[in-house]
């Protein structure tokens, strides 16, 4: 019987792009952990969603990747080089986080979109390229463009931080759930946009949703937590999706119950 050549040594010698080895993360105060001994790999142009009942601790392992927090126990890399030794201004500048509720600091939709190519010191042409390629990518109209935070509902202000992270053009994204603030038809077209981008860019993505219809359009891996542990890791062919529905359910009911002895 013949059996497949093994792989070359090119591409043995390929890391992950992320990878986290037994990472925990305590709370700011008192013993508890929000992420407990967790460790999983993603290769470049993985597209993870991250799923589990509310407090899994999904935002905190988005916070680790941005350097919002350091893991408290074992070691987060970022292709072959330990995070920590990232400086922390450019990981953020390569490694874009989309806040649920994300702000605008004071800017208008503009400045916010032009300000991170102007610190690279990309040609007024290229930025204004950039600039327009994303508007109609994500359906921005023109007549935001001179808004600020103030006058954009919370769905508005998510896609121009989605807009401002992709006109980056990152090597990883997290998304801490980026539609939950969108109506159905601008949800439907953002994920459009991501997955194009995902075939045409050397990009991977980490998405938190609770939305586990969305999860499934999205992922080619999903990571399953709760109460800080990794329940499932999975590669999308592999997902049982209305048993992690089921599991989710569960969890939450548990978490109600026990919410409900502690009053």
């Amino acid at each position: 019987m013949m059996q497949d050549a093994p792989p070359s040594r090119s591409a043995q010698s390929v890391p992950p792009q992320i990878r986290f080895e037994q990472v925990s993360l305590k709370a700011p105060l008192g013993p508890t952990y929000l992420l407990k001994s967790l460790s999983f790999s993603l290769m470049e142009g993985d597209r993870l969603a991250i799923v589990g009942p509310s407090g899994a601790g999904k935002t905190s392992l988005l916070r680790l990747i941005n350097r919002l927090s350091d893991p408290s126990e074992g070691t987060i890399f970022y292709g072959a080089q330990p995070l920590q030794h990232c400086p922390v201004l450019q990981l953020r500048r390569d490694v874009p986080f989309v806040l649920q509720e994300p702000r605008l600091l004071g800017m208008t939709v503009r400045e916010t979109l032009m300000y991170p190519l102007k610190l690279r010191q990309l040609a007024v042409s290229e930025i204004e390229q950039r600039l327009h390629h994303w508007m109609e990518r994500l359906h921005i109209p023109a007549d935001w463009l001179d808004r600020t935070e103030l006058q954009l509902s919370v769905g508005q202000r998510q896609l121009v931080a989605i807009a401002r992270a992709l006109i980056l053009q990152p090597r990883l994204l997290l998304l801490d759930e980026p539609t939950a603030a969108l109506d159905v038809g601008r949800r439907s077209q953002l994920m459009d946009t991501l997955l194009d981008y995902a075939k045409t860019a050397p990009c991977t993505m980490m998405m938190v949703s609770h939305d586990l219809d969305l999860a499934q359009q999205f992922c080619s891996k999903l990571l399953y937590l709760d109460q800080g542990c990794i329940v499932e890791h999975l590669a999308s062919d592999a997902i049982d999706w209305p048993q992690i529905k089921a599991n989710i359910i569960a969890a939450e009911q548990r978490q109600q119950a026990e919410w409900d002895d502690e009053e």
